[in-house]
């Protein structure tokens, strides 16, 4: 039976004993009194419970304590005491063995919902891949399943379709969009004899290639591989509890053990009210605090950070954030937009921009859609070009309003006469590292466009928050050195990676963890690997799938100023986990001496049904010491959402 049933199972079965609980002062008894409840309770601890007695069992055979030993004799104790208690006419207290195993699943059932939430990631990155492909055999062009691709087959790419597998272009040229692999915002030119790379989208033109890696070779599988090697890489925070609990069981049971003895032998008391104190001393003892410690702190926590638009999966990001010495950042997407954007027009402003946007209007490129975006903000009408023609790798001209008209890249300049003060300004505008188009109208150069992915406006201020907090900020992305390091000049990131594909993405995180723990920021699909090889990783909600299923923290909002806002939420849940353990130890330990009758010549000692009350104290602290959460401050408040 799965964690989810057996709880709500125990719940069920002991939501009767919890009404008598609370109705026990006005009156109000179950039917059939302790008989009733001892049915309720044998069902919980035959059904819910019996896992936790066969791990205890399993541990116990091998000289070991943990978690689920304190569960089972704790619960089996008062379970046994209560039997004994009827049948003598004592006071019971079978709901304590209930409620317990209530508690504990309920925590692991959220632990195990949270660890599980990252498992489609591996199968995200899968579906990625083209289906099949168009490959030359025996002179003619078939289309066969992905599978039968071998090295060496000759296959044709179309317009749309996805690259099938890695490999070098034998003939034709394309725009390529690589970015889903890559991080590199514009899209690549290929010809013949370049790289391209499986599952990447092509964009304009029919090209053929040779397939140079298929199957587990190809970079798409490799980062699979990496995905599923970190996401086993990371050790539960709930190891913490059961190491100290391999040495309080055995001492809880020590104890137990000499309180009976000392008081049956050595003090002269009855069996029945050695028993007592023995039992006591278990029952005081018994980890339900301590099971719920971890489980309500990471409920409230995660839950206020949902409210902010900040997703934290799991209990592991909890405890690797308070540690964090480094924040990586991928560029593309995270610190800047993700979208090229128009940041510069040289000439007249509304001449450029319609010959450029009615030369763009049927183009597909990136570049293009950025000229489109503006001209469509700056309320300008587009009229389509006519007689459209491609000027093999420099640009397209077509005739604009009965006029020769041409855009393209700079190498259009060796064509045309640049005025000295468009030389200069492209100049400049090149060393800002962003790409600059070349407008020409009538035979000569009228004006310059300048794009470029630009930075989110929340990305200066985010960073200069991290620094605030002593953390170093990286920039790690695939794209070009001269546009990484003018972004992060322009937003203040502190050191710069660049020109960095998917793999070595993960390998420059794990070079940057030997000098301390490395907190990583990303959105695409080549930043997977590096989101689970970073102690904590952060995936903007914008971003793919694969990158917010591979994150151990989500920014819904694509907010930047949420990473610090994360990772402050992130330490408090953390420390408040730290200090529900302490309360829910200390609890234990102050009572065991009590319970044991230490101070029963002072008149001061404490019963199995007190014993039981403390439990339940211990219990409420730690529930109220995590809602306490809910109105613990961020020194970094998030910003209004609009209506």
């Amino acid at each position: 039976m799965s964690i989810k049933n057996r709880f709500v199972f125990s719940l069920i079965v002991s939501l009767p004993m919890l009404v008598e609980m609370l109705a026990a002062p006005f009156g109000f008894m179950l039917p059939g009194g302790a008989w009733t409840m001892f049915f309720l309770t044998t069902a919980v601890m035959g059904v819910s419970a019996g896992p936790f007695i066969q791990s205890a069992w399993a541990a116990f055979r091998h000289h070991h304590a943990n978690m689920d030993t304190l569960v089972a004799i704790g619960t089996a104790t008062a379970y046994l005491y209560s039997f004994y208690a009827m049948l003598t006419g004592k006071a019971v207290f079978y709901e304590s063995a209930a409620f317990v195993v209530t508690f504990i699943l309920l925590g692991q059932y959220f632990e195990e919902k949270m660890k599980h939430s990252a498992s489609g990631a591996v199968s995200k990155l899968v579906d990625l891949q083209a289906k099949d492909a168009e490959v030359m055999r025996n002179g003619q062009l078939v289309k066969v399943p992905l599978a039968e691709v071998v090295v060496d087959d000759i296959v044709r790419v179309k317009p749309g379709q996805k690259v099938a597998v890695d490999g070098v272009i034998t003939e034709g040229t394309s725009t390529i969009d690589e970015s889903m692999v890559t991080g590199e915002s514009m899209p690549v030119t290929k010809k013949a004899g370049d790289h391209v790379i499986g599952a990447t989208m092509n964009n304009t033109g029919t090209f053929m290639f040779r397939a140079s890696k298929v199957g587990s070779d190809t970079l798409l599988s490799q980062i699979v591989e990496m995905v599923k090697k970190a996401q086993t890489s990371h050790a539960p925070i709930q190891k913490t509890v059961d190491k100290v609990a391999d040495i309080f069981v055995p001492a809880v049971l020590i104890i137990a053990i000499l309180t009976f003895t000392i008081w049956y032998v050595f003090l002269g008391a009855s069996v029945v009210n050695a028993m007592l104190f023995a039992v006591s001393v278990v029952i005081i003892a018994c980890p339900c605090a301590l099971g719920i410690a971890t489980p309500t702190a990471l409920m409230v926590g995660t839950g206020r950070s949902a409210k902010m638009g900040i997703l934290i999966k799991n209990g592991e990001v909890l405890e690797a954030a308070n540690r964090i010495k480094t924040v990586v950042f991928d560029k593309t997407g995270t610190i800047t937009a993700g979208h090229p954007q128009v940041t510069d027009i040289v000439g007249d402003t509304a001449t450029v921009l319609d010959v450029a946007a009615s030369l763009e209007a049927s183009s597909e490129h990136p570049l293009a859609a950025a000229i489109l975006d503006k001209a469509k903000a700056d309320g300008r009408a587009v009229t389509a070009a006519t007689d459209f023609k491609a000027i093999e790798g420099k640009g397209v001209q077509a005739t604009v309003n009965g006029q020769a008209a041409l855009i393209g890249n700079d190498k259009l300049v060796a064509d045309y006469t640049l005025t000295p003060e468009l030389s200069t300004r492209m100049a400049q505008l090149q060393s800002e590292a962003k790409t600059v188009v070349v407008v020409g109208l009538a035979g000569k150069i009228i004006g310059l466009i300048a794009i470029q992915d630009a930075p989110k406006v929340s990305s200066a201020s985010a960073i200069a928050a991290l620094k605030k907090r002593g953390l170093r900020t990286v920039m790690l992305t695939g794209d070009n050195q001269r546009v990484a390091q003018a972004i992060a000049t322009e937003v203040g990131i502190d050191d710069v990676i660049a020109d960095v594909l998917p793999g070595d993405k993960a390998d420059n995180v794990k070079r940057l963890q030997a000098d301390g723990p490395v907190a990583f920021v990303g959105d695409g699909i080549n930043d997977a690997p590096a989101l689970t090889t970073a102690d904590v990783g952060i995936a903007m909600g914008s971003g793919t799938d694969i990158a917010i299923e591979s994150g151990g923290i989500v920014l819904v909002k694509n907010d930047l100023q949420d990473v610090v806002r994360a990772l402050e939420l992130s330490k408090k849940t953390f420390n408040r986990i730290k200090l529900n353990l302490f309360w829910a130890f200390i609890y234990n330990t102050l009572g065991i001496p009590v319970a044991a009758g230490v101070f029963f010549a002072l008149g001061l000692s404490l019963s199995p049904e007190i014993a039981g009350l403390g439990m339940a104290l211990s219990s409420l602290s730690v529930v109220a010491s995590s809602l306490l959460l809910n109105t613990s401050k961020l020194t970094s408040t998030p910003a209004p959402t609009a209506a």
